[in-house]
């Protein structure tokens, strides 16, 4: 990677920021080893990072293929998922009652979308830029933006997958409670998009690398696939997301509504560690056991290494630092550190219970420091309600 930084860096700056995209996106193939990892990933990354396809301002067709599953004797099957259902009934809200009158402004230092040290200023300005106290509230305000536009495209990404699961899961009781998810998505789809357009003005476009996992997901063929992905790992960390920024805001508007998803969000992961434990413990083989595993292991890291930004790097310092810098920048300033800190304790546990955390699998959590979380609860053993305590 060096190598190709100071190639790179002779460049002149915006051919410099293209060839290190370029880079970036040859890097995330070559890092995935198992054939069937890439065979998966592999046509979305090249849609997402190199046609940039979430990026030309059209409407995106996915070719969607899966098996839909009928049953005609509408049974009772499944427990655990009748009462996520009748939960999911109760929990039911509407984004209209939301505090809606609340005057927002993203630029008030008083009430801060994200804290004063989201983002390491002395770090930017050892790379020579120095933001005045307008600059940076200012790209706090762009970080808050991008986060919540990114949550958003999620939101679409969570809805289009929650109908697909609800075709395709083979629990009746699963597909009641599946219908409710779909209004949940439906529901947050609509608050995010009104509290980006009319409260803060600003939507970024998607995360090339969120583009990817969502491609990858709508054009799988596979049901319990479209379950780890969304149900898991999407849904698990941006739980995780929901419940830093939750804990950060002091925008009450912005606080009430997160309040609201997260314990819908909560349902949803319960949800898919119910349908596919026993899925995964009893009914698929080891070697389709380990496609699955280092599935879920790589689009960890995809989260974890290339979440970076980038969108607001392009706004803001495509001029002043080079790709590189802004990547140091970002993975270890205090608020995204928490970020990925708090996603990581919500996902692993999860993947534990669902039983991809085998002894072959293990040693590369571990190597990429993400074992500390292994011992934390699951989706099943915790309600939104206690996820919302444990952030106070």
């Amino acid at each position: 990677m060096m190598f190709n930084e100071r190639l790179v860096n002779l460049l002149p700056g915006r051919m410099r920021n293209q060839v290190a995209q370029w880079f970036e996106a040859a890097e995330l193939l070559v890092e995935m080893r198992d054939p069937k990892v890439l065979a998966a990933i592999g046509p979305a990354g090249l849609r997402g990072l190199l046609l940039q396809r979430g990026k030309q301002g059209v409407p995106t067709l996915m070719p969607a293929k899966h098996q839909v599953h009928f049953d005609w004797q509408y049974p009772h099957d499944h427990e655990e998922m009748a009462t996520l259902y009748r939960r999911a009934k109760e929990g039911q809200w509407n984004g209209d009652s939301l505090p809606w009158h609340i005057d927002v402004d993203p630029l008030n230092p008083e009430v801060p979308l994200i804290p004063p040290d989201f983002i390491d200023g002395e770090k930017l300005a050892s790379f020579g830029v120095r933001l005045d106290a307008a600059e940076q509230v200012n790209l706090r305000y762009s970080l808050a933006a991008w986060m919540l536009s990114q949550f958003l495209h999620g939101e679409q990404g969570a809805l289009f997958a929650a109908a697909q699961v609800t075709e395709a899961v083979q629990f009746f009781d699963g597909k009641l409670y599946g219908s409710t998810q779909v209004m949940d998505e439906g529901r947050h789809v609509e608050v995010f998009h009104r509290y980006i357009e009319e409260k803060l003005n600003k939507l970024y476009q998607i995360n090339d690398n969120l583009y990817v996992i969502i491609d990858s997901l709508m054009t799988d063929s596979r049901w319990d696939m479209k379950f780890l992905g969304m149900q898991i790992m999407v849904e698990g960390l941006a739980l995780g997301a929901f419940g830093v920024i939750y804990k950060q805001t002091r925008e009450p508007l912005l606080k009430e509504l997160l309040r609201n998803v997260i314990q819908d969000e909560a349902r949803h992961v319960h949800y898919g560690v119910v349908a596919l434990r026993e899925q995964f413990r009893n009914h698929i083989t080891e070697r389709e056991r380990a496609e699955r595993e280092d599935w879920a292991f790589e689009v960890a890291l995809l989260m974890r290494n290339r979440f970076m930004a980038f969108e607001v790097y392009d706004e803001w310092f495509a001029h002043r630092l080079t790709r590189a810098q802004w990547r140091d920048l970002v993975s270890t300033s205090p608020g995204m550190s928490d970020f990925r800190q708090v996603m990581f304790r919500r996902l692993i546990p999860n993947l534990r219970e669902i039983g991809l955390m085998s002894p072959r699998v293990v040693p590369h959590y571990e190597r990429a420091g993400l074992m500390q979380y292994y011992d934390g609860r699951s989706a099943d053993q915790i309600t939104g309600a206690q996820l919302l305590a444990d952030l106070h």
